[in-house]
């Protein structure tokens, strides 16, 4: 396309207007109180006191972006010459995937010996499957979020005895408390060492 045309349908820009609509939402309690359905992307910000996060909260940035993908939905952009109606027909039943991924999250921060569910928030917002995961990206992007980049590991889920060989999260390191994590071998960063990167990425 010859440069300087605008076109509203890139993945570029359809994406860059789910993260416009997602920063447009009132951002509420984690988790959301109403049970509602859909898959999509979402924003947890973090209100309280934790030295590290300071920064963090001044700027009221998200200190995580993640998607919630139904289950069997698509996670690419459509290819040329398809008809938009007809993949949206041919998407599954999205259930409650994004509110089980959040009222996850509220779970492990719960679990976490030095954090207060009570000082997290979030906005979130139900989306089409195939524009989810480019969302996500752009969301990572814009605002690089601490757990996301800095603080590897809170999404991460207990799968099992196959992970408890594997080193411990750094998330998991600097906020101890999920207890499938104890087992694990201890993380290559320490906890200082951790909150030291964070602190010299934010402020």
């Amino acid at each position: 396309m010859p440069e300087g045309i605008f076109d509203p349908l890139d993945y570029r820009n359809v994406a860059a207007s789910v993260v416009s609509a997602l920063l447009a939402r009132p951002v509420g309690p984690l988790p959301p109180p109403e049970p509602f359905r859909g898959g999509g992307v979402y924003a947890i910000y973090y209100r309280g006191n934790f030295p590290a996060y300071r920064a963090i909260k001044k700027a009221d940035t998200p200190i995580y972006v993640g998607k919630a993908v139904p289950k069997g939905g698509r996670i690419g952009t459509s290819t040329v010459g398809e008809d938009l109606d007809s993949l949206a027909m041919l998407e599954p039943d999205p259930g409650q995937s994004l509110l089980k991924r959040l009222r996850d999250h509220a779970k492990s921060i719960t679990e976490a010996e030095n954090l207060e569910l009570s000082e997290f928030e979030c906005r979130y917002l139900a989306v089409t499957p195939i524009w989810i995961v480019v969302a996500e990206g752009v969301l990572i992007q814009k605002f690089r979020p601490a757990w996301n980049v800095f603080v590897n590991g809170f999404g991460n889920h207990h799968v099992g005895t196959t992970r408890f060989g594997q080193k411990r999260t750094e998330w998991d390191t600097v906020h101890p408390g999920r207890s499938w994590a104890t087992t694990m071998q201890p993380c290559a960063m320490t906890k200082e060492q951790i909150l030291a990167r964070v602190m010299a990425a934010t402020q």
